[in-house]
């Protein structure tokens, strides 16, 4: 390796993903793996220990989740390209790490060229996202319901109108606690917070209000509640 090298460090849980990672990375002249990481908290420690160009991170992590594991790296050394590598394809995922910082969010199954071509354009201060990713924020930035939706509900966090969001898709709060990283008390209380704020009395309720905004599945058949996610309860 040479000093132009660019130095990574993988944070993945998954020893069979990250073997793969660090395989991709071998084959490159200009990359150095140079640490891994098998859990949010480590990774944050052997970034600031380390020092690499890039970060290649996985999102559901042990510990400290991805998200706020980058959020913490780049508060640290902002310096630190941090590249999401998740199987999570959402749009609060996604938005969740740009917002955090991340210069690159890749979906797993990526290609190796792609994986490498992310490493090397975030080195360079780019930010970069998978084709799939791509797409998913051109037609989110590209449609109106999002800025319809923040005007109905202005009285609510950004956090609450994602939580409405996920409600009105039918979404369990198990299933938003995964999907948001949030504990289950933490989830409950947003919903509460919901509630009053729009002034409904149930879930049932809050979903119609959702949806006469636009938010939630299209079409009958999407609208069923999933298997878990016990109706249209209160919370």
């Amino acid at each position: 390796m040479t000093d132009e090298s660019i130095r990574v460090l993988i944070v993945e849980d998954h020893p069979l993903f990250r073997e793969g990672l660090a395989a991709i990375l071998a084959g490159a002249a200009d990359v150095e793996l140079v640490g891994m990481a098998a859990n949010g908290r480590e990774g944050i420690n052997l970034a600031t220990e380390l020092q690499p160009d890039i970060v290649l991170m996985d999102l559901n992590l042990p510990e400290v989740n991805g998200i706020d594991a980058a959020r913490e790296i780049m508060r640290t050394s902002p310096h630190i390209g941090v590249v999401i590598v998740t199987m999570f394809d959402d749009n609060d995922s996604l938005f969740d790490a740009v917002r955090a910082g991340a210069r690159g969010y890749l979906l797993k199954g990526a290609a190796s060229e792609e994986i490498l071509r992310s490493v090397r354009a975030a080195a360079s201060g780019e930010a970069i996202f998978g084709a799939p990713v791509a797409t998913r924020i051109i037609r989110y930035f590209g449609s109106g319901p999002p800025i319809a939706v923040a005007s109905q509900f202005a009285e609510l966090t950004t956090r609450e109108r994602e939580v409405l969001e996920l409600i009105a898709a039918g979404r369990s709060n198990p299933e938003i606690t995964r999907q948001l990283f949030l504990s289950p008390k933490t989830v409950r209380n947003h919903i509460s917070n919901i509630f009053a704020k729009l002034q409904v009395a149930d879930r049932a309720q809050a979903i119609v209000r959702a949806r006469q905004a636009g938010l939630g599945p299209s079409s009958p058949a999407d609208r069923r509640p999933s298997a878990d996610s016990g109706g249209l309860s209160r919370q």
